[in-house]
């Protein structure tokens, strides 16, 4: 695994949000983007899906590519809801799985990229069409849709009051 530099510095940016998001986890039952692990969590994907931009591992655009616009444009959703009523009630709701998105994002890529270069000499998994991903990835579907609803369900009292 030959990284650039600018390839160790997206790592080491991609790895700070994998520590945020999980201290946001334990500590806040989800992403607290007034918090400062929230914050931390929130810039360092941010920085992470921008260095990753012009990283072409395969030399053309691919689904990290699209994974990390899909982040910022989902990260750009949750702060139009936190800072305007453009989504009226609705506003705290889409914030916050719009936070909740972003982490499916992060472990969909966390997993891959994992996998598909760990250990540097001979990977775990070949390549990331390999067929392990479809129930790796469901299982983060899944966590991501407990994890979503038990963040709406304490949100309601939140909003209605």
């Amino acid at each position: 695994m030959n990284l650039t530099p600018l390839g160790v510095f997206h790592t080491i940016l991609s790895l700070v949000a994998v520590v945020s998001a999980l201290a946001a986890l334990i500590t806040h039952h989800g992403i607290a983007p007034r918090s400062g692990v929230g914050r931390v969590y929130i810039w360092s994907l941010v920085a992470t899906c921008l260095t990753g931009l012009p990283i072409f591992r395969h030399g053309t655009i691919g689904p990290p590519h699209i994974v990390g616009v899909l982040t910022l444009a989902t990260f750009a959703v949750a702060a139009i809801a936190a800072k305007t009523r453009a989504f009226g009630r609705l506003s705290a709701y889409i914030e916050t799985v719009s936070y909740a998105v972003t982490l499916l994002f992060l472990g969909i890529s966390t997993v891959t990229e994992t996998l598909t270069r760990v250990p540097p000499s001979a990977p775990i998994v070949a390549s990331p069409a390999a067929p392990i991903f479809k129930p790796l990835y469901l299982g983060l579907l899944i966590l991501f849709l407990i994890g979503v609803t038990l963040q709406v369900r304490r949100l309601r009292p939140t909003v209605s009051a």
